[in-house]
């Protein structure tokens, strides 16, 4: 008898930031980042569970404090050896499929994660990755995720040499398509310049307004598309923030 693969989203989180300490913890309309981002994974219909993976640094007491009131699961590990910290929240749950989100992208949308996840179980394949960054983007930068099988995360785990790329977990996966099989979701109408991320007060001055105006987190992506065009001032709050480098 075939059992429901355990489908576990991991939510990266850590209150230090170089350009915007705490910042998952800032207000949207009433509810902090990281309960907008929580709260829209709780919408994807096949997650199992949802767990924030946070470091075991005391600067993250108040975080771990903060996911236990709200009742959510929470490990902590490794700050700078976030392939490790996945790898020991796998385990600990149990995951068969492992969906990777930021923490800092409080507009993650449900039915994109949804499509992710089902487009790697039809792949049926334990070394497939999936995502909708790799290898090309379409969707607007915080719409970001990855989906990928416990037996790829070890692989990486036990293989990856590179300090640089444990730190964002999966580039050992995507940079080895060889070994690894690379599936990408991508959008008919490349949105890409679009940055719906909160990494700099200017990200968190958008992403505000956005909340504000519909005062709750119900709308998707394209909703906020539609209100962008109508006013394209508010996209020009976050324009000049580069990206960091991984």
């Amino acid at each position: 008898m075939n059992t429901a693969p355990n489908i576990v989203a991991i939510v990266q989180a850590r209150m230090g930031s170089t350009r915007l300490p705490g910042k998952i913890l800032l207000d949207l309309a009433g509810r902090s980042i990281l309960e907008r981002v929580m709260a829209r994974l709780q919408e994807v219909a096949s997650l199992t569970q949802i767990v924030v993976a946070t470091t075991s640094e005391r600067q993250d007491d108040q975080l771990a404090e903060y996911c236990q009131a709200h009742n959510w699961l929470v490990f902590r590990g490794s700050e700078n050896d976030v392939l490790d910290r996945f790898y020991q929240t796998a385990r600990l749950t149990l995951a068969d499929v492992i969906v990777r989100i930021t923490s800092d992208c409080p507009l993650i949308d449900p039915e994109i994660v949804q499509q992710l996840v089902q487009m790697y179980l039809q792949a049926n394949d334990p070394l497939a990755y999936v995502s909708n960054v790799v290898p090309r983007r379409t969707y607007p930068r915080g719409l970001d995720a990855e989906v990928f099988g416990r037996n790829a995360l070890e692989a990486a785990w036990q293989d990856d040499q590179n300090a640089a790329w444990r730190e964002h977990v999966t580039p050992f996966i995507y940079r080895n398509p060889d070994r690894f099989h690379l599936h990408n979701l991508v959008n008919e109408v490349d949105y890409s310049t679009h940055r719906w991320t909160v990494d700099t007060p200017e990200d968190y001055a958008l992403i505000k307004k956005i909340y504000e105006h519909y005062g709750h987190g119900r709308f998707r992506w394209r909703d906020v598309l539609a209100l962008l065009d109508q006013h394209p001032s508010w996209t020009a709050l976050n324009v000049n923030v580069t990206q960091k480098s991984h």
